[in-house]
């Protein structure tokens, strides 16, 4: 994995002037040491959390009362409480400025295209708490949303949390099946949906899903957000149900008012995939949040006021909450709804050099498909703004790091993330200090105690292990929604090593500091008795330009795992035992001899998430039989009937 040569490395000058060494300054200040050096400064945010914590709140400039304490029961795992005398509220931290410039950019397939400044923010956002004040809604009430990526969501969820309301959002893509194990379990006093949306070219309705939904989860009021002009026919057709205009139309916009709250107090409550069963409700802090992505954005990410800051997301991923908390650094937001590959996979790039994007963000997948595509925006596109670029989603391949600098843009800073829904950030993530290595995450979180440990709880280099966090971190979550004694809490991230989070990723410490995800640990296979990270394997086959995609998993076989291989192909391609041989050449060169599938079985389709991950555990249950116990939670459910029965499986 290790080569002799980064793919990109930080220029001095722009280092020298970042908000990473100011901050390094500020920290050494108090520190009283030099932490220039970006690996002794992340030794210092775990070693002394009280003071790295303390130090990022100052240094950001929160708004709120910080109080004396900053770490309580701070070896607890869970348990740990983090600034417990503190106030603030998330919505003042995200409204930071005031005027006409735009607070965020709305890009849409259907060829909607509008700005909304910073005045017209605090404008909508002021209406909108009036009015969910006026229908009851108060602090630890939820609101939940089906709602595309568009500027009235972020202005949904300000007006929400600035009361202290708890919000919990899903693309209008979801099914009922879908939105209701999800909001059914939080029961919102309100819900808010669009009137449908525009993917991949076609016109979707939800009109008679919505009735269905709206009816099963019986909130106070549903309030319709126009999106095909369709918003007064839709809230005719669902009980108790207003147009956005008609539900503020009563209250003018006035200086909004924010509600002093722990830092502790619930602020979102995400969802766990639910691909094993029904998804679990995960509630994050607004004190976590805040600090976690404001190091995020400002020090990992260098981002300044007003850069453009973007990523490929819906409401239903992480992400999307990510990509909000760039409001709290006093960036523009620039939303997208719809395919990234409608009409084709030049939209993306199309919409970064218009707005000039400082920050673009997307998935492995994306770049990998742009790669396949045969597009390079390098040749065809003015990306002269653009100087970070992150992926996330799923490991971004080594033949997709070097794609990005030989077809996107040489100079870009390209940062691989990985963290996830469970702590609403990353555990692992880019460095402007550090240089970039193929293949490679550049490194852990500050104030991150990353490690990769062996099956004996000690830490491993240079081979793979569990992803873990040694210490508490503000972004843990508060625990989960209707689990009263955290059992459902501690059994997801504390039952293999006690006291310790166990991420659930396959992960290998590299010569470089920087670390690569093989995978989630719990989709690992274990031919022979040996782990193997799924990653490794499709690393090797999406090379090859007759394989579009690919899924693997263990097959239960002869008392040991045998590892099967399926393929979604190119157009024309077919699997015959020519090409066979060259995808096991390929996989047993490029990884090892113990990497090679027994099996190789061509599919017309992979199931995936509806944030677009795929499911190999869903994938394994139907080859041995299971069920796959929520279907609801895939984008394509379809899929898993082509992994049924096989007889190719059987001999």
């Amino acid at each position: 994995m290790m080569t002799d040569t980064p793919l990109w490395s930080p220029n001095e000058q722009d280092l020298k002037q970042s908000p990473w060494m100011a901050f390094a300054d500020f920290a050494g200040a108090r520190a009283g040491r030099s932490l220039e050096d970006p690996l002794a400064l992340h030794e210092w945010s775990v070693a002394d959390r009280e003071g790295f914590w303390s130090a990022l709140w100052d240094f950001c400039g929160v708004r709120g009362t910080k109080g004396d304490r900053i770490i309580e029961n701070g070896d607890a795992m869970p348990g740990a409480r983090f600034f417990p005398d503190a106030e603030l509220n998330f919505a003042e931290n995200l409204l930071t400025r005031t005027g006409d410039e735009p607070a965020m950019i709305f890009r849409a397939e259907d060829k909607a295209a509008r700005q909304m400044s910073w005045d017209e923010l605090h404008a909508l956002v002021s209406r909108l708490q009036q009015a969910f004040r006026a229908h009851g809604v108060d602090k630890g009430d939820r609101i939940a949303a089906m709602l595309p990526n568009m500027p009235e969501t972020i202005a949904c969820m300000l007006a929400c949390a600035s009361i202290g309301a708890i919000w919990s959002s899903c693309s209008p893509d979801f099914g009922v099946k879908g939105v209701l194990d999800r909001f059914g379990q939080i029961e919102p006093k309100l819900f808010i949906s669009c009137d449908g949306y525009w993917y991949n070219g076609k016109r979707q309705e939800v009109t008679a899903k919505l009735v269905e939904i709206a009816a099963a989860l019986k909130p106070g009021a549903t309030v319709i957000v126009p999106t095909l002009d369709d918003g007064a026919a839709v809230a005719g057709a669902v009980e108790g149900a207003a147009t956005l205009a008609d539900f503020i139309a009563d209250y003018p916009a006035k200086p909004v008012s924010f509600e002093p709250l722990p830092f502790a107090h619930p602020l979102y409550i995400l969802f766990s995939s639910g691909t094993t069963g029904i998804p679990k409700c995960i509630v994050h802090s607004a004190g976590g949040t805040l600090l976690q992505h404001l190091k995020e954005h400002r020090l990992h990410c260098g981002l300044e006021p007003g850069e453009r800051l973007f990523y490929f997301t819906t409401c239903g991923w992480m992400m999307w909450n990510w990509l909000a908390s760039g409001l709290a650094v006093g960036a523009t937001l620039c939303l997208y709804d719809g395919s990234p590959f409608h009409p084709d996979g030049n939209v993306i790039f199309d919409y970064a050099a218009d707005e000039r994007f400082a920050v673009l963000g997307t998935s492995a997948k994306f770049i990998d498909a742009v790669r396949k595509a045969g597009l390079e925006p390098l040749k065809t596109h003015d990306l002269s703004s653009l100087r970070l670029l992150t992926s996330t989603g799923s490991p971004l391949s080594p033949e997709g790091f070097s794609f990005v600098y030989e077809g996107i843009k040489p100079d870009v800073h390209l940062a691989s993330i990985s963290g996830g829904t469970d702590i609403v950030s990353c555990f692992v993530l880019g460095n402007p200090a550090l240089p970039v290595w193929r293949g490679e995450i550049q490194g852990p979180g500050l104030g991150m105690a990353v490690d990769v440990w062996d099956d004996n709880g000690k830490s491993v280099t240079g081979e793979k292990g569990e992803l873990v966090c040694t210490k508490p971190f503000p972004a843990m979550p508060i625990g989960f929604w209707n689990d009263p004694n955290d059992e459902k809490y501690h059994a997801a991230y504390f039952s293999r090593f006690d006291n310790i989070w166990t991420h659930g990723d396959f992960a290998e410490w590299t010569g470089h500091h920087g670390i690569v995800i093989h995978g989630r640990s719990d989709a690992t296979l274990n031919p022979g008795g040996v782990r193997i990270g799924t990653a490794e394997i499709y690393n090797q086959v999406e090379q090859m330009d007759e394989v579009v995609e690919a899924i693997c998993i263990g097959q239960d076989w002869d008392d040991d795992v045998r590892v099967v291989l399926f393929v979604r192909l190119a157009d024309g391609v077919s699997l015959d035992d020519d090409l066979k041989a060259r995808i096991r050449a390929k996989i047993r060169s490029g990884a090892s001899p113990r990497h090679v599938p027994a099996k190789i079985i061509a599919v017309t389709d992979i199931p995936r998430t509806k944030s677009g991950k795929i499911v190999e555990l869903a994938v394994r249950d139907v080859v041995h039989g299971r069920p796959v116990k929520n279907q609801e939670a895939l984008a394509n459910p379809e899929a898993l009937g082509l992994f049924a029965g096989l007889e190719e499986l059987k001999g």
